[in-house]
């Protein structure tokens, strides 16, 4: 009796389930772009820092359901957008909460950073559905072509107009570890293509072709493989620390709002120089300090920095992040985003300009013609460095410097000429509040760490520091909103990772053969139809 049971609810399932498939199907107009817009919104909750990585096998396939419905080319584009719209409004939101630093300025912005921008990305996606309603979407070739298309908006959004890769779908394996480790193979980009495929294949399982089911079922087991194969690696690469190097990491927690005023500017450095100061457990070497911790011109500033020196042990340096001028052949003053080192006698010993700015917020695109200010430069825009570089101070392994966003671009963090031993990621998400950005953030360095086989480390003025080893796994943390330091050894980089060393062969290897398959599929479909 249970097992009739069963199959009396399995057959309900089964029912429910080809009920919405045909609703989602027949769904026109403002209802379809409801639904798309719906679906988007939810898929915002594979990405960190909730990780609901099954929600894609759920809203691609009712993304695909409802392009199969559409008759038009302005049909298929909005339903595209519309679902990339929901995903983008929900999974970037944070970006408002920068404006609200400064809400009297900015105001005029926040419409801008939560519909404005998630509208602009959404594009690239209008585009995927307009394209894949064209290829065609039905059958075993239809899911693997739209899977490609995706890959294809994700890649275009990372790179086009300097790029935005924030949320790629292979950030939706953010929480399972294991298979984070086939990045150190193809990369985020591999990962986010093999994942926008898997996660189409069940629109369509109603075929009755046995094939369909094989190859699904074979798309599950592929998952469990990569999470075996990454739990090996895991469990036998041995991590070991870099000996004579002892880390501290400060994170200040100074409220954005006020880090710039001059009546407080005094109280902050000295809160920096506390944490930096504080006794630990053993003898730190080196210390580490935020994004533009320090309000004060340091690489001007001999006084500031031998305050620096007097405070931190004598054979100890200081890399902070700060605010760097100088002037121009013409005679007018550039502003940089920086990072410096200052020794224990107070000199500085290197430095780093960050080359990747962001837009609208370090610098106007069009300047003339959209005369505003930025939002962390106010009317005067930063200059950009000059690129990737691999710095040497005393005492440490050579390290490549990121400041704040420069992180997230996949490939782009190293001087491949001068290969570094760690990374080192100085950021501010005191901009962003308590909301899901830091975690996001936290989550795709920590994929730069296994796609390079390099440790990172991670300094926040607030948002989530923390050391990472070249296998992604966290080693010390300090969580969002709190202030105090982090002591850490430095852990060691591994060799050569075949990410870092084919960069994307891999991937683009992995896009033709798929692409192949979809093609051979889709002629073998049309020549049976044929006859």
């Amino acid at each position: 009796m249970n097992a009739i049971c069963k199959l009396m609810n399995f057959s309900s399932l089964r029912l429910s389930v080809a009920s919405l498939t045909t609703y989602l199907r027949r769904a026109t107009g403002w209802r379809r772009a409801g639904l798309a817009f719906v679906f988007g919104s939810v898929m915002a909750l594979t990405m960190p820092p909730f990780n609901v990585f099954p929600l894609l096998w759920v809203c691609f396939p009712a993304l695909i359901f409802l392009l199969q419905g559409v008759e038009t080319k302005r049909q298929a584009f909005l339903t595209g957008w519309s679902f990339a719209f929901g995903f983008f409004v929900f999974g970037l939101y944070w970006i408002a909460a920068s404006m609200f630093v400064d809400i009297k300025h900015f105001w005029w912005a926040v419409p801008l950073s939560v519909a404005g921008l998630p509208a602009f990305f959404a594009l690239y996606y209008g585009i995927v559905a307009v394209a894949a309603r064209k290829i065609g979407l039905s059958g075993l070739g239809g899911a693997v072509a739209f899977g490609l298309l995706w890959f294809l908006g994700d890649y275009a959004r990372g790179h086009v107009v300097t790029g935005f890769p924030w949320n790629l779908i292979g950030y939706a394996w953010s929480g399972v570890l294991p298979v984070l480790q086939v990045t150190s193979v193809i990369g985020i980009y591999g990962l986010t293509l093999t994942t926008c495929i898997a996660a189409s294949l069940p629109a369509c399982l109603g075929d009755k072709s046995k094939s369909v089911r094989v190859v699904f079922a074979f798309s599950l087991i592929l998952f469990a493989a990569l999470a075996l194969g990454g739990e090996i690696r895991l469990q036998t690469t041995k991590i070991d620390s870099t000996p004579d190097v002892r880390l501290r990491l400060v994170q200040p927690n100074v409220d954005q709002a006020h880090k710039w005023r001059n009546s407080e500017r005094e109280s902050h450095f000295n809160t920096l120089l506390d944490l930096s100061a504080a006794k630990g457990e053993k003898h730190v070497t080196h210390v580490f300090w935020p994004e533009t911790a320090s309000t004060y011109y340091l690489s001007e500033d001999t006084f500031r920095r031998k305050e620096i020196a007097a405070r931190i042990p004598a054979a100890a340096a200081v890399i902070t992040g700060v605010v760097r001028r100088d002037l121009d052949k013409d005679g007018n003053t550039r502003f940089y985003n920086s990072l410096v080192a200052v020794d224990g006698l107070g000199r500085l010993v290197a430095g780093y300009d960050k080359a990747h700015l962001v837009p609208f917020g370090e610098f106007m695109p069009l300047r003339k013609i959209i005369p505003l200010p930025t939002l962390a430069a106010s009317s005067a825009d930063f200059s950009a460095g000059p690129g990737a570089k691999s710095l040497r101070v005393l005492g440490l392994p050579l390290f490549s410097p990121l400041i704040c966003y420069e992180a997230i671009f996949s490939g782009a963090v190293i001087d491949r000429d001068d290969r570094p031993d760690f990374m080192v990621n100085l950021t501010n998400d005191g901009w962003y509040g308590r909301t899901t950005g830091p975690y996001q953030h936290f989550a795709i360095v920590r994929v730069r760490a296994i796609e390079e086989g390099l440790p990172i480390l991670r300094i926040a003025n607030t948002g989530i520091s923390g050391v990472v080893d070249p296998l992604g796994r966290i080693q010390a943390r300090l969580g969002l909103g709190k202030q105090g330091f982090i002591d850490s050894d430095l852990p060691k980089a591994i060799p050569l990772t075949l990410c870092e060393k084919w960069q994307e062969l891999p991937v683009w290897s992995e896009f033709s053969l798929f692409a192949a398959i979809s093609t051979l599929i889709r002629l073998k479909k049309a020549r049976k139809l044929r006859l």
